[in-house]
């Protein structure tokens, strides 16, 4: 019966051997950097999680490699924190609702721009070339030459 004891534990410690030394899988760091990229610290809030050097950052990347760690995709760690700090913690807007106004607007204000342009350009093209003004005639040029006597007086 010891045999068949010693056996029994050896299989058991073989057999457990790789479920115990299979890791989670490898995060890559790649992936964490973007995924980091695209938040907004909380701290230095014109920063990235990637790029900001505050400990609030280096625990969110932290939080970012744990949760691919565990499997969940680069789309449920984004969601994880806007659940947690609302869709304000992503760097770039969403492209939906009123948020496409933020994508929209720039190109709208340079298309107006560009055709207030055109139409000044235009009208500049259209004006009349400067006339002389029309030649005096006789009486008052004598008009003026009699001012002219009485004040050189």
């Amino acid at each position: 019966m010891t045999p068949l004891l010693v056996a029994a534990a050896a299989l058991v410690i073989l057999a457990g051997g790789p479920a115990r030394a299979a890791s989670p899988p490898a995060v890559n760091e790649e992936t964490v950097h973007e995924i980091a990229s695209q938040l907004r610290c909380v701290v230095c809030q014109s920063l990235s999680v990637a790029d900001s050097p505050s400990e609030t950052a280096s625990q969110m990347r932290g939080i970012i490699r744990e949760r691919l760690a565990a499997g969940e995709t680069p789309a449920q760690v984004r969601g994880y924190f806007v659940d947690k700090y609302g869709p304000w913690i992503l760097l770039s807007p969403p492209r939906r609702g009123f948020d496409l106004l933020v994508w929209v607007a720039p190109f709208l204000v340079l298309g107006i721009g560009l055709v207030m342009v055109a139409l000044v350009v235009r009208r500049w093209r259209r004006a009349p070339s400067r006339v002389s003004p029309p030649a005096l005639d006789s009486a008052v040029r004598e008009r003026i030459r009699r001012e002219m006597e009485e004040l050189d007086r």
